[in-house]
């Protein structure tokens, strides 16, 4: 499933807009919320000047990115990882997540992970949570991140206003 063609023309005008810049190297739509619009993007694990990108899926949804560093500012990044170090099920869980995360980069690039020891956020410990937001995305993107899945549990999975579709409006202006 690698980033191949152009992203609709809406799709891009949308994550610019999400992201306040264009997206980094080839990628593709991964998840969309229920309005339809891109939450989760798959980018290629190496960018077009021939730079690894550990990151693979990126949350582009303003609405759940504000809420994971609501989470984050709340102090939930130490729980999440006191929780991984005192519970050995939660950090199993965890590790087999980042290993389909290696799976799904080395998938996306060809068969080579060219970020190779670097998991979920770009992280080389599986267990020393740092962003929330990464966790998200993994979820979204169909990986059974335990962090990203109790996150999701805890609301609504996208805006209740379909904030994005501002971003048409501008693109149209």
């Amino acid at each position: 499933m690698r980033p191949s063609g152009a992203p609709a023309e809406a799709d891009i005008a949308i994550v610019t807009w999400q992201l306040g810049r264009p997206a980094r190297g080839a990628w593709m739509v991964d998840a969309r919320c229920s309005w339809g619009r891109p939450t989760v993007v798959v980018t290629e694990p190496i960018l077009s000047d021939g730079r690894p990108f550990p990151t693979l899926l990126w949350l582009t949804c303003p609405w759940l990115c504000q809420r994971a560093a609501a989470r984050e500012s709340a102090g939930d990044t130490d729980q999440w990882r006191a929780r991984l170090a005192a519970e050995p099920e939660l950090a199993d869980r965890m590790r087999v997540a980042d290993g389909a995360y290696w799976s799904r980069r080395a998938q996306v690039a060809g068969g080579i992970d060219p970020c190779a020891g670097t998991g979920v956020a770009g992280q080389r410990d599986p267990l020393a949570t740092k962003c929330l937001h990464a966790h998200v995305a993994a979820a979204l993107g169909g990986l059974a991140d335990p962090i990203g899945l109790a996150l999701l549990a805890t609301g609504e999975r996208a805006c209740p206003d379909d904030r994005c579709a501002g971003a048409l409006v501008e693109s149209d202006a």
